[in-house]
Protein backbone atom coordinates (compact mmCIF):
# COMPACT_ATOMS: atom_id res chain seq x y z
CA UNK A 1 0.00 0.00 0.00
CA UNK A 2 1.37 3.51 -1.04
CA UNK A 3 2.18 5.73 2.12
CA UNK A 4 -0.13 8.50 2.88
CA UNK A 5 2.82 10.73 2.04
CA UNK A 6 3.11 10.09 -1.48
CA UNK A 7 -0.34 10.31 -1.56
CA UNK A 8 -0.41 14.02 -0.62
CA UNK A 9 2.73 14.36 -2.75
CA UNK A 10 0.61 13.49 -5.94
CA UNK A 11 -1.72 15.96 -5.20
CA UNK A 12 0.89 18.35 -4.85
CA UNK A 13 1.93 18.05 -8.18
CA UNK A 14 -1.31 17.65 -9.69
CA UNK A 15 -1.69 21.36 -8.11
CA UNK A 16 1.22 22.21 -10.84
CA UNK A 17 4.05 22.63 -8.01
CA UNK A 18 7.41 21.76 -10.28
CA UNK A 19 9.56 21.23 -6.88
CA UNK A 20 6.92 18.53 -6.16
CA UNK A 21 7.75 16.18 -9.11
CA UNK A 22 11.35 15.99 -7.89
CA UNK A 23 10.19 15.20 -4.27
CA UNK A 24 7.80 12.76 -5.74
CA UNK A 25 10.22 11.14 -7.85
CA UNK A 26 12.61 10.90 -4.85
CA UNK A 27 9.85 9.28 -2.36
CA UNK A 28 8.93 6.55 -5.22
CA UNK A 29 12.72 5.60 -5.34
CA UNK A 30 13.52 5.31 -1.57
CA UNK A 31 9.94 3.27 -1.45
CA UNK A 32 11.03 0.82 -4.04
CA UNK A 33 14.08 1.02 -2.25
CA UNK A 34 13.31 -0.16 1.02
CA UNK A 35 11.26 -2.73 -0.58
CA UNK A 36 13.73 -4.28 -2.40
CA UNK A 37 16.23 -4.10 0.98
CA UNK A 38 14.30 -6.15 2.85
CA UNK A 39 13.21 -8.61 0.39
CA UNK A 40 16.95 -9.38 -0.44
CA UNK A 41 16.96 -10.12 3.82
CA UNK A 42 14.17 -12.31 3.60
CA UNK A 43 15.61 -15.63 2.39
CA UNK A 44 13.41 -17.63 1.03
CA UNK A 45 14.74 -20.72 1.86
CA UNK A 46 15.14 -19.20 5.98
CA UNK A 47 11.19 -19.17 5.83
CA UNK A 48 10.53 -22.57 7.34
CA UNK A 49 6.85 -23.22 7.96
CA UNK A 50 5.15 -22.98 11.25
CA UNK A 51 3.40 -25.43 13.32
CA UNK A 52 0.91 -26.04 16.64
CA UNK A 53 2.67 -27.93 18.62
CA UNK A 54 1.37 -27.72 21.69
CA UNK A 55 0.04 -31.21 21.64
CA UNK A 56 2.87 -32.88 19.38
CA UNK A 57 5.79 -32.00 21.65
CA UNK A 58 6.45 -34.50 24.93
CA UNK A 59 8.95 -32.94 26.65
CA UNK A 60 9.40 -36.19 28.45
CA UNK A 61 9.78 -37.81 25.02
CA UNK A 62 12.48 -35.46 23.33
CA UNK A 63 14.36 -33.97 26.64
CA UNK A 64 15.10 -36.99 29.07
CA UNK A 65 15.76 -36.37 32.66
CA UNK A 66 19.30 -37.64 31.73
CA UNK A 67 19.62 -33.91 30.79
CA UNK A 68 20.56 -32.89 34.29
CA UNK A 69 24.10 -35.16 34.20
CA UNK A 70 25.30 -33.04 37.35
CA UNK A 71 23.32 -35.55 39.48
CA UNK A 72 22.07 -32.58 40.98
CA UNK A 73 20.81 -29.16 40.67
CA UNK A 74 24.23 -26.70 40.55
CA UNK A 75 24.41 -22.87 41.10
CA UNK A 76 24.39 -20.49 37.84
CA UNK A 77 27.62 -20.36 36.35
CA UNK A 78 26.75 -17.57 33.64
CA UNK A 79 24.95 -17.12 30.49
CA UNK A 80 24.96 -18.90 27.14
CA UNK A 81 23.80 -16.02 24.68
CA UNK A 82 22.40 -16.49 21.18
CA UNK A 83 21.45 -13.46 18.97
CA UNK A 84 18.74 -12.97 16.38
CA UNK A 85 18.62 -9.62 15.02
CA UNK A 86 16.55 -10.08 12.43
CA UNK A 87 12.61 -10.24 12.56
CA UNK A 88 12.78 -13.94 11.68
CA UNK A 89 10.49 -16.13 14.63
CA UNK A 90 10.38 -19.88 12.26
CA UNK A 91 13.53 -21.58 13.83
CA UNK A 92 15.42 -24.17 11.46
CA UNK A 93 16.69 -27.10 12.80
CA UNK A 94 20.01 -25.81 13.08
CA UNK A 95 19.27 -22.92 15.19
CA UNK A 96 17.21 -25.54 17.08
CA UNK A 97 20.19 -27.88 17.20
CA UNK A 98 22.47 -24.91 18.61
CA UNK A 99 20.39 -24.00 21.41
CA UNK A 100 19.86 -27.35 22.65
CA UNK A 101 23.13 -28.70 22.00
CA UNK A 102 24.72 -25.79 24.03
CA UNK A 103 21.97 -26.17 27.09
CA UNK A 104 23.09 -30.57 27.45
CA UNK A 105 26.30 -29.38 27.78
CA UNK A 106 25.93 -26.23 29.96
CA UNK A 107 22.63 -27.47 32.72
CA UNK A 108 23.91 -25.34 35.15
CA UNK A 109 23.64 -21.86 32.93
CA UNK A 110 21.39 -19.53 31.48
CA UNK A 111 20.68 -20.43 27.87
CA UNK A 112 19.24 -17.11 26.56
CA UNK A 113 17.82 -16.61 23.20
CA UNK A 114 17.39 -12.81 22.28
CA UNK A 115 15.41 -12.63 19.27
CA UNK A 116 14.16 -9.18 17.71
CA UNK A 117 10.79 -10.14 16.82
CA UNK A 118 9.64 -11.65 19.43
CA UNK A 119 6.57 -9.35 21.00
CA UNK A 120 7.44 -7.54 23.92
CA UNK A 121 5.95 -8.20 27.26
CA UNK A 122 4.03 -10.88 28.33
CA UNK A 123 3.27 -12.47 24.83
CA UNK A 124 3.28 -16.06 24.80
CA UNK A 125 5.60 -17.45 21.97
CA UNK A 126 4.48 -17.69 18.44
CA UNK A 127 3.33 -21.45 17.89
CA UNK A 128 5.96 -22.89 16.30
CA UNK A 129 7.95 -26.84 16.44
CA UNK A 130 11.56 -25.47 17.41
CA UNK A 131 10.40 -22.61 20.63
CA UNK A 132 8.01 -25.64 21.80
CA UNK A 133 10.89 -28.00 22.09
CA UNK A 134 13.23 -25.83 23.41
CA UNK A 135 10.80 -24.62 26.67
CA UNK A 136 11.05 -28.60 27.72
CA UNK A 137 14.68 -27.49 28.43
CA UNK A 138 14.68 -25.82 32.11
CA UNK A 139 17.98 -23.38 31.58
CA UNK A 140 16.81 -22.20 28.35
CA UNK A 141 14.95 -18.93 28.33
CA UNK A 142 13.36 -16.98 25.28
CA UNK A 143 13.45 -13.67 25.12
CA UNK A 144 13.01 -10.13 22.72
CA UNK A 145 15.91 -8.36 21.93
CA UNK A 146 15.31 -4.48 23.21
CA UNK A 147 18.20 -3.26 21.06
CA UNK A 148 17.82 0.24 22.46
CA UNK A 149 17.96 -0.99 26.36
CA UNK A 150 21.16 -3.62 25.15
CA UNK A 151 22.78 -0.23 23.78
CA UNK A 152 22.47 1.93 26.40
CA UNK A 153 25.29 2.93 28.19
CA UNK A 154 27.99 2.03 25.63
CA UNK A 155 29.67 3.79 23.03
CA UNK A 156 27.68 2.12 20.58
CA UNK A 157 23.96 4.20 21.31
CA UNK A 158 24.95 6.96 19.51
CA UNK A 159 25.74 4.48 16.46
CA UNK A 160 22.67 2.50 17.00
CA UNK A 161 20.12 5.98 16.95
CA UNK A 162 21.25 7.17 13.87
CA UNK A 163 18.49 7.77 11.83
CA UNK A 164 19.85 6.60 8.38
CA UNK A 165 21.75 3.00 9.89
CA UNK A 166 19.23 1.03 8.79
CA UNK A 167 19.76 1.95 5.02
CA UNK A 168 23.49 0.38 5.01
CA UNK A 169 23.58 -2.82 2.69
CA UNK A 170 24.67 -5.13 6.01
CA UNK A 171 22.93 -3.73 8.34
CA UNK A 172 22.12 -6.88 10.33
CA UNK A 173 25.39 -8.49 10.55
CA UNK A 174 27.33 -5.59 11.24
CA UNK A 175 24.01 -5.19 14.12
CA UNK A 176 24.72 -8.86 15.09
CA UNK A 177 28.59 -8.14 15.61
CA UNK A 178 27.22 -4.94 17.93
CA UNK A 179 25.16 -6.71 19.71
CA UNK A 180 27.87 -9.71 20.66
CA UNK A 181 30.44 -7.47 22.13
CA UNK A 182 28.07 -5.31 23.98
CA UNK A 183 26.31 -8.31 25.60
CA UNK A 184 30.18 -9.77 26.56
CA UNK A 185 31.16 -6.24 27.59
CA UNK A 186 27.86 -5.86 29.92
CA UNK A 187 26.96 -9.28 30.86
CA UNK A 188 30.01 -11.57 29.99
CA UNK A 189 29.65 -15.21 29.33
CA UNK A 190 29.62 -17.12 26.08
CA UNK A 191 28.19 -15.46 23.04
CA UNK A 192 27.66 -17.96 20.20
CA UNK A 193 26.57 -17.95 16.43
CA UNK A 194 23.13 -19.90 15.69
CA UNK A 195 24.91 -22.25 13.32
CA UNK A 196 26.59 -23.55 16.04
CA UNK A 197 26.75 -27.84 17.34
CA UNK A 198 28.50 -27.38 20.90
CA UNK A 199 30.25 -30.59 21.77
CA UNK A 200 31.53 -30.08 25.33
CA UNK A 201 30.91 -27.47 28.31
CA UNK A 202 33.21 -24.27 26.63
CA UNK A 203 33.19 -22.80 30.65
CA UNK A 204 36.24 -23.40 30.85
CA UNK A 205 37.38 -21.57 27.94
CA UNK A 206 37.43 -18.04 29.25
CA UNK A 207 38.44 -14.59 28.42
CA UNK A 208 38.95 -16.12 24.62
CA UNK A 209 37.83 -16.02 20.71
CA UNK A 210 38.88 -18.41 18.18
CA UNK A 211 41.30 -18.54 15.45
CA UNK A 212 39.48 -18.89 11.63
CA UNK A 213 42.46 -19.84 9.73
CA UNK A 214 45.86 -18.57 9.03
CA UNK A 215 45.52 -14.52 9.91
CA UNK A 216 42.16 -14.05 11.37
CA UNK A 217 39.98 -14.39 14.41
CA UNK A 218 36.22 -14.68 14.29
CA UNK A 219 33.62 -13.90 16.49
CA UNK A 220 31.29 -16.28 15.93
CA UNK A 221 32.32 -17.59 19.68
CA UNK A 222 33.11 -15.58 22.33
CA UNK A 223 33.83 -16.15 25.90
CA UNK A 224 34.78 -13.30 28.23
CA UNK A 225 34.55 -11.71 31.76
CA UNK A 226 32.14 -8.59 32.54
CA UNK A 227 33.36 -5.29 31.86
CA UNK A 228 36.19 -6.75 30.28
CA UNK A 229 38.99 -4.05 28.82
CA UNK A 230 39.47 -6.47 25.57
CA UNK A 231 35.84 -6.00 24.59
CA UNK A 232 35.82 -2.30 26.10
CA UNK A 233 38.51 -2.03 22.86
CA UNK A 234 36.44 -3.78 21.01
CA UNK A 235 33.45 -1.18 21.66
CA UNK A 236 35.84 1.76 20.82
CA UNK A 237 37.40 0.50 17.58
CA UNK A 238 33.67 -0.80 16.30
CA UNK A 239 32.60 3.26 16.38
CA UNK A 240 35.85 4.96 15.34
CA UNK A 241 36.95 2.63 12.35
CA UNK A 242 33.21 2.30 11.85
CA UNK A 243 33.00 1.19 7.65
CA UNK A 244 28.94 -0.27 6.94
CA UNK A 245 29.82 -0.82 3.74
CA UNK A 246 32.92 -2.92 3.54
CA UNK A 247 31.52 -6.48 4.28
CA UNK A 248 32.89 -8.17 7.53
CA UNK A 249 35.09 -4.79 8.35
CA UNK A 250 33.27 -4.22 11.78
CA UNK A 251 33.05 -8.60 12.95
CA UNK A 252 33.80 -11.50 11.73
CA UNK A 253 33.68 -12.43 8.05
CA UNK A 254 32.56 -15.33 7.41
CA UNK A 255 34.56 -15.39 4.01
CA UNK A 256 38.13 -15.25 3.43
CA UNK A 257 38.02 -11.95 1.51
CA UNK A 258 38.29 -8.98 3.99
CA UNK A 259 40.98 -9.26 6.39
CA UNK A 260 40.48 -6.41 8.70
CA UNK A 261 37.56 -7.70 11.00
CA UNK A 262 37.47 -6.02 14.13
CA UNK A 263 38.56 -8.56 16.63
CA UNK A 264 41.46 -9.37 14.42
CA UNK A 265 42.83 -5.50 14.77
CA UNK A 266 42.18 -5.37 18.16
CA UNK A 267 43.77 -8.25 18.91
CA UNK A 268 47.00 -7.11 17.13
CA UNK A 269 46.99 -3.88 18.75
CA UNK A 270 46.34 -5.75 22.20
CA UNK A 271 49.29 -7.59 21.97
CA UNK A 272 51.64 -5.55 19.28
CA UNK A 273 52.06 -8.77 16.73
CA UNK A 274 51.88 -8.65 13.04
CA UNK A 275 50.02 -12.24 12.29
CA UNK A 276 47.64 -14.13 14.26
CA UNK A 277 49.05 -17.34 16.01
CA UNK A 278 47.22 -19.63 19.14
CA UNK A 279 48.46 -18.20 22.26
CA UNK A 280 47.12 -16.16 25.18
CA UNK A 281 48.28 -12.46 25.74
CA UNK A 282 47.31 -10.11 28.73
CA UNK A 283 44.81 -12.77 29.74
CA UNK A 284 43.50 -13.08 26.44
CA UNK A 285 43.86 -16.43 24.71
CA UNK A 286 43.36 -16.74 20.58
CA UNK A 287 42.01 -20.89 20.77
CA UNK A 288 43.80 -22.86 18.06
CA UNK A 289 41.41 -23.57 15.15
CA UNK A 290 40.58 -27.26 15.90
CA UNK A 291 38.66 -26.07 19.63
CA UNK A 292 35.74 -24.45 17.65
CA UNK A 293 36.58 -24.01 13.87
CA UNK A 294 37.59 -27.79 12.93
CA UNK A 295 36.30 -27.62 9.94
CA UNK A 296 37.32 -24.38 7.53
CA UNK A 297 34.92 -22.70 6.20
CA UNK A 298 36.51 -23.51 2.84
CA UNK A 299 36.28 -27.16 3.19
CA UNK A 300 32.09 -26.94 4.59
CA UNK A 301 31.36 -29.16 2.24
CA UNK A 302 32.69 -32.28 4.53
CA UNK A 303 30.63 -31.61 6.76
CA UNK A 304 27.89 -33.56 4.25
CA UNK A 305 30.16 -36.03 3.19
CA UNK A 306 29.81 -39.63 4.81
CA UNK A 307 32.72 -40.61 8.02
CA UNK A 308 33.30 -43.53 9.98
CA UNK A 309 32.72 -43.13 13.83
CA UNK A 310 36.57 -43.44 14.35
CA UNK A 311 37.30 -40.47 12.06
CA UNK A 312 34.95 -38.56 14.02
CA UNK A 313 36.58 -39.34 16.91
CA UNK A 314 39.57 -37.99 15.28
CA UNK A 315 38.38 -34.98 13.77
CA UNK A 316 36.75 -33.74 16.90
CA UNK A 317 39.58 -34.96 19.60
CA UNK A 318 40.74 -31.92 20.78
CA UNK A 319 37.32 -29.59 19.58
CA UNK A 320 34.73 -28.41 21.97
CA UNK A 321 32.38 -26.92 19.25
CA UNK A 322 31.74 -27.12 15.69
CA UNK A 323 30.83 -24.04 13.20
CA UNK A 324 28.19 -25.17 10.55
CA UNK A 325 29.00 -22.27 8.43
CA UNK A 326 25.30 -21.69 7.42
CA UNK A 327 25.97 -18.89 5.19
CA UNK A 328 27.81 -21.42 2.95
CA UNK A 329 25.36 -24.32 3.69
CA UNK A 330 22.25 -24.25 4.21
CA UNK A 331 20.94 -24.38 0.89
CA UNK A 332 22.62 -28.21 0.69
CA UNK A 333 20.39 -31.45 1.26
CA UNK A 334 21.11 -33.30 4.68
CA UNK A 335 20.14 -36.67 4.39
CA UNK A 336 18.74 -38.19 7.30
CA UNK A 337 19.99 -40.39 9.08
CA UNK A 338 23.04 -41.25 7.55
CA UNK A 339 26.78 -41.20 8.14
CA UNK A 340 26.96 -38.06 7.01
CA UNK A 341 29.54 -35.49 9.37
CA UNK A 342 26.41 -33.20 10.12
CA UNK A 343 23.85 -35.59 10.64
CA UNK A 344 26.40 -37.62 12.95
CA UNK A 345 26.30 -34.12 14.54
CA UNK A 346 23.09 -33.67 15.19
CA UNK A 347 22.28 -37.29 16.33
CA UNK A 348 25.01 -37.37 19.10
CA UNK A 349 24.63 -33.64 20.75
CA UNK A 350 20.91 -32.54 19.83
CA UNK A 351 19.35 -35.69 19.94
CA UNK A 352 15.47 -33.92 20.40
CA UNK A 353 16.12 -31.91 17.44
CA UNK A 354 17.18 -34.73 15.69
CA UNK A 355 14.48 -36.79 16.56
CA UNK A 356 11.99 -33.99 15.31
CA UNK A 357 13.95 -34.03 11.93
CA UNK A 358 13.59 -37.79 11.50
CA UNK A 359 9.65 -37.60 12.64
CA UNK A 360 9.40 -34.69 9.31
Amino acid sequence: RMPSCLLKLTRMVLSHKPCALFILIIGFVSFAYIKLYWGIWKDPKSRAPTYGLSAEISCAHYVPSALDIAGGPSPPTGNVFFVETSEQTSPSYLFSCSVESAARTHPASRVMVLMKGLAKGNASLPKHWAFSLLSCFPNVEIRPLDLTELFSGTPLKRWYLWPLRHWEPHFLPVLSDACRIVLMWKFGGIYLDTDFIVLKNLENLTNALGIQDDNELNGAFLSFKAKHQFMELCMQDFVQNYNGWVWGHQGPAHLDVYKRQLLTRVFKKWCSLGTIKSMSCKGVSALAQEVVYPIPWQDWKKLFEAVSALELQKLLKNTYAVHIWNKLSHGTKLEIPSQALLAQLYSQFCPATYAKMKQD
